[in-house]
């Protein structure tokens, strides 16, 4: 067979064109990209503005992802109320997801080392700076690095608008984490981030030596973090779940969770009420171990409570400083020896564990993905955040 000078050089431009798209397909079969993506850009406390930027070059080592949706944060929410980190302009979200349109050519895996190609569903992950005293000495708790980022609480910067899930094009650089996730569902992908928050918060949990097959674990909040630390504890064998709220509904989607008990804080509105109620739920001495999933501070001080003498607790309530608790050394620590335990964020070496943790809840019928209750797009982000305020729903979400 002959081939002519015309033909060769087409085969070879096919070929390098495959490579500058880590492997994939020609140019000329890549999928369409706009000149242009629009972002939901916070520019003062309670007012996004929908923007519009080019998209840049995809150099060698970076990643342009066209995005399918995001979970809204309660960080998310805490930026959009009061600016606490000093970060506006941004463009918010860090618990996207979506789908690679453009790859460069020195990207040839995920953060996992699984292969990575045009076409695949992909998350993001946090990153750690490597140069700080935890990151050089404690490797092994990088979620605590003095300088984490993450995207969607990166400032706003002219080299790169696209930085915030809350957008139609994600531009992800060198130096991100990131990972594949094709045989997760959209829902679950929204849901990965949230997931991998609870699943650190069970590993610190267990830490204490308190927390078995036989405990009883009682989780303090029915928002989205509570409702997810209820199907983890569920998912690791923990029988006996007692959920605390306010808010019936929340209580209601406990139960399809896992909780086997409840207590509706306004049906017992005194203390005493609701600690007599854990007592009456764990044979008359309380909690084994808790998580206090709220941001209230008076919420943080009751829990101490409901925890039996000898018993454990893994406080993950307070992602920003919304003030002071108090307790009583005495009654509350030192007479009960509890142990205590905060939970931070999480590692993206956790990503992996927090996949597996969905794909188990989901093979053992736990309807997580009926978490996420209003999706809203670009354009109503302002009225999403109204939403998760109101707590009318539970996991409020952007999509594409």
């Amino acid at each position: 067979m002959e081939i002519n000078a015309n033909e060769i050089a087409s085969i070879v431009r096919s070929v390098l064109n495959g490579m500058e798209n880590g492997g994939a397909a020609p140019a000329k079969d890549l999928p369409p990209v706009p000149a242009t993506a629009r972002v939901a850009m916070l520019t003062a406390p309670k007012h996004f503005e929908v923007k519009e930027f080019p998209i840049p070059e995809i150099g060698d080592d970076d990643i342009l992802v066209k995005v399918e949706g995001a979970g809204i944060c309660g960080t998310d929410v805490h930026e959009w109320r009061g600016d606490p980190f000093g970060y506006i302009p941004l463009v918010l979200g860090h618990e996207g997801t979506g789908e690679i349109v453009r790859l460069g050519k020195n990207v040839k895996t995920d953060t996992a080392g699984k292969p990575i190609k045009i076409g695949d569903k992909l998350v993001t992950s946090v990153i750690s700076c490597g140069e700080c005293n935890i990151c050089r000495l404690h490797p092994g708790e990088t979620e605590l690095c003095d300088k984490q980022g993450v995207y969607g609480l990166i400032p706003d910067n002219e080299k790169n608008h696209l930085c915030g899930w809350f957008s139609t094009y994600m531009h992800i650089t060198k130096g991100s984490t990131y990972f594949v996730v094709n045989d997760l569902t959209l829902d679950q992908r929204m849901l990965l981030e949230l997931a991998a928050v609870t699943t650190h918060a069970l590993e610190q949990g267990k830490k204490t030596g308190r927390l078995n097959f036989n405990s009883k674990v009682l989780v303090q909040g029915c928002g989205p973090v509570g409702l997810m630390m209820i199907a983890t504890l569920r998912t690791m064998g923990i029988d006996r779940i007692i959920a605390v709220d306010g808010n019936e509904n929340r209580l209601n989607f406990a139960r399809k969770l896992g909780a086997t008990d409840v207590v509706n804080f306004k049906e017992l509105p005194e203390l005493a009420q609701r600690v007599q109620a854990v007592k009456d739920m764990t044979d008359g001495v309380g909690a084994d171990f808790a998580y206090q999933c709220t941001g209230n501070t008076h919420a943080a001080s009751d829990v101490y409570k409901y925890i039996r003498r000898g018993g454990g607790l893994c406080e993950m309530g307070f992602f920003v400083n919304n003030g002071e608790c108090t307790i009583n050394p005495h009654f509350d620590l030192c007479n009960k020896e509890i142990m205590l335990v905060g939970s931070w964020d999480y590692s993206a070496a956790e990503y992996p564990i927090a996949m597996a943790f969905l794909r188990r809840a989901k093979g053992m019928g736990i309807p997580l993905e009926e978490l996420i209750t209003h999706r809203y797009p670009l354009d109503q982000m302002n009225e999403a955040c109204e939403m998760n305020v109101s707590q009318q729903g539970i996991k409020i979400c952007y999509m594409a």
